[in-house]
């Protein structure tokens, strides 16, 4: 997908919204648990209920990966029921030296038909510029995330930066803002201003809004930018919000609740 593209439906329906459909077959309500195809009709029933209120669907590999080949085939069933209209990521947080990394590349963007992967790194340049030579196709770097482990490394000082400061900064000339978007966790919202600062036309996923206890109200005060800038995931807040037969009802009355609140961000834009 194009930036334009992705700006128009932002703009369109007023929502920078990402689904994460991390799909945890443990936790999805009983009724589905003995289908054979259990992950994905619960899938095509959160996308079915969510698709008016985001502009994107971000997928955990994790969550799938953990069921072998039935897993592998209820993502692919997943990402290809996903309309075109609306942002793919592969949640995959892949990235290894060149020849591998663009075997990964090919799997999520020519096999998978996603839009986008996450990638870690921590390898330098030849791990992430296999992603970045696909037409149309995005790599979303590892900037600084929410977990409590980003201490030990992301949030270590190089002289008068951090290192994911240093990362950004770096990474950021191996693509344009046509191609390269950077994870920032939700819970480091205040971080966001210094950011801007390296990247103000970059994209910004935030994860660790919802269950995780991030702030949207933060986020876009320090992170919007005129193309608004931000695709903001939540998984759990939505996908769980509901236990029982109406879960696809309830995961939509919270979705459409976050698109409420991010319309109020469109005023300055």
């Amino acid at each position: 997908m194009k930036r334009t593209d992705l700006i128009e439906q932002i703009k369109k329906k007023r929502s920078f919204l990402c689904v994460g459909l991390d799909t945890d077959i443990e936790k999805i309500p009983d009724h589905l648990k003995t289908s054979a195809d259990a992950i994905f009709q619960f899938n095509k029933a959160i996308i079915d209920a969510t698709k008016d209120f985001c502009v994107a669907y971000k997928l955990n590999t994790a969550f799938y990966e953990a069921h072998g080949i039935k897993g592998w085939e209820a993502l692919e069933k997943t990402v290809n029921y996903i309309p075109d209209t609306h942002f793919k990521i592969a949640d995959a947080k892949r990235g290894d030296i060149g020849n591998t990394s663009n075997q990964y590349a090919k799997a999520f963007f020519e096999t998978l038909l996603f839009d986008a992967v996450t990638v870690a790194p921590y390898m330098g340049s030849d791990s992430v510029k296999p992603f970045l030579q696909h037409k149309d196709k995005w790599a979303i770097v590892l900037g600084l995330t929410s977990n409590d482990g980003s201490k030990d490394f992301e949030q270590l000082k190089t002289g008068e930066n951090f290192l994911f400061e240093e990362v950004i900064k770096k990474v950021s000339e191996w693509g344009t803002a046509e191609n390269l978007m950077f994870v920032m966790g939700a819970t480091k919202a205040t971080e966001l201003g210094s950011i801007r600062k390296i990247i103000p036309d970059h994209f910004l996923l935030i994860p660790g809004v919802g269950a995780q206890g991030g702030s949207l109200a933060e986020v876009c005060k320090y992170g919007l930018n005129k193309d608004c800038g931000l695709l903001v995931n939540a998984s759990r807040a939505i996908i769980y919000a509901g236990n029982d037969k109406k879960f696809a009802e309830e995961a939509a009355r919270v979705a459409q609740d976050y698109q409420t609140e991010m319309k109020a961000y469109f005023l300055d834009l």
